[in-house]
């Protein structure tokens, strides 16, 4: 027997992983990639965690179909933030199904709890994704299954229904006693949620779309660093840290320029390539803001290979005002 598993890594849906594996089905985990995830590649610490449970690690990227298909557009609307969980739930359902048909797996599982997450968990949503991703009676939920109708695995005996759970609502009591039972370690907090989810990141979001069309290419960019908009409209996205710098630096993006001080420690950044040359000159000051720096004395920062000479405001809050967040 073979069952696909979508998987975020997290503690639930490697626990889901072990119940199956313990039954002796060969389980692929399947982390569906839709972009906004998370900030940091979290590739060696899935593959840990496959390791731990003895299944298979796959990543596949939808990044254009999710963007094309549930962001901008989700049937069951948003939550709190930008995040379409329900529409995104059924969209991972239905790519798992095709791996599911590619791979002649018997089944689908997933680490999802009920009543654990107001919108996307409850019964209705559970429901709900499994009608829109045409999954009904294919998906195994082990963590609640006991508190679920019986699957396909469980009617054909595929799958010992006994030997596994009946969890529901947000405690992660039972959740952390598998895992010490298990032998299961460096797992991550459970919690948390996707980018989507995130107050300031949905800010973001709602603030380049306001001006630009987002595609794959963008989402790097929204990831990372102090986000401004400029007079003339221009973005300027401004490192935080050593980390958020050397990810900036990295971004290939023709919608964006990259800028550097030269001869002083400061920020690396991005500005959007179509800037007029007001706010060329504004995002230069700008940076110098984020450096130690004196008003009074003029700087070098490269746009591209080219230096530019200039002083930073008279004060950061004149430059703050720009700040998107």
């Amino acid at each position: 027997m073979k069952a696909i598993s979508l998987f975020s890594g997290g503690l639930d849906s490697t626990l889901a992983i072990k119940l199956i594996v313990d039954q002796g089905i060969e389980v692929i985990a399947c982390n569906i990639n839709t972009g906004f995830g998370a900030t940091r590649d979290r590739r060696q610490h899935m593959q840990n965690m496959c390791n731990q449970v003895g299944a298979e690690l796959r990543i596949i990227d939808i990044q254009s179909e999710y963007l094309q298909s549930v962001l901008f557009d989700p049937k069951h609307g948003y939550g709190k933030h930008f995040n379409p969980c329900i529409d995104c739930h059924a969209k991972m359902f239905e790519v798992a199904k095709r791996i599911m048909e590619a791979e002649g797996a018997h089944f689908l599982i997933s680490g999802e709890v009920l009543g654990q997450r107001p919108m996307s968990q409850n019964a209705d949503a559970l429901a709900t994704v499994l009608n829109m991703s045409n999954c009904e009676g294919l998906l195994l939920r082990p963590l609640s299954a006991k508190k679920l109708a019986p699957t396909r695995a469980e009617e054909e005996g595929w799958v010992d229904r006994n030997r596994l759970e009946g969890i529901v609502g947000r405690s992660r009591d039972r959740q952390m006693e598998l895992a010490r039972s298990f032998g299961l370690t460096d797992f991550e907090s459970p919690g948390g949620g996707c980018l989507l989810t995130d107050e300031n990141f949905t800010k973001k979001m709602h603030d380049f779309i306001a001006y630009d069309t987002l595609e794959v290419r963008d989402i790097p960019v929204l990831k990372y660093g102090r986000h401004l908009r400029l007079d003339d409209g221009a973005k300027l996205v401004i490192g935080r840290n050593h980390e958020e710098n050397a990810y900036l630096e990295a971004i290939n993006n023709s919608k964006f320029l990259h800028l550097k001080t030269v001869g002083i420690p400061g920020p690396h950044a991005l500005l959007s390539s179509n800037a007029s040359n007001s706010d060329r000159s504004r995002a230069v000051k700008i940076i110098l803001n984020y450096c130690k720096t004196v008003p009074e004395q003029s700087y070098t920062v490269t746009i591209e290979n080219t230096d530019v000479k200039a002083s930073p405001f008279p004060s950061r809050e004149e430059a703050s005002k720009y700040s998107i967040l």
